[in-house]
């Protein structure tokens, strides 16, 4: 699969500031504040495979398809699909509660 395929619409997800496309073997692509960036690559995979291991009883399904690490300024939105972990950071725009 080609770079181009494997990035097809990161590049326009509103308010993300880089990517990263995952699989066992290492980085296949990145961008942006994630290009080259192998130790966020490496946390990332440690913690899909940590979560990979948490099966509900009676499922076939995997346990996950999509992760939210979300920090202060930031959110890392994660999505596994097939062999291959995507990994996009977004600008973390959420809105503080108004309190009365």
């Amino acid at each position: 699969m080609t770079t181009a395929a494997l990035t097809a619409g990161l590049e326009r997800i509103p308010d993300q500031l880089g990517y990263l496309v995952i699989s066992e073997d290492g980085v296949l692509a990145s961008a942006g504040e994630l290009e080259n960036d192998e130790q966020t690559a490496a946390v990332m995979m440690q913690m899909v495979r940590t979560a990979s291991r948490f099966k509900l009883p009676g499922s076939a399904e995997p346990p996950f398809k999509r992760m939210s690490v979300t920090l202060e300024d930031f959110v890392y939105m994660v999505t596994v699909s097939g062999q291959k972990v995507f990994v996009v950071k977004r600008q973390n725009n959420q809105q503080e509660p108004i309190s009365t």
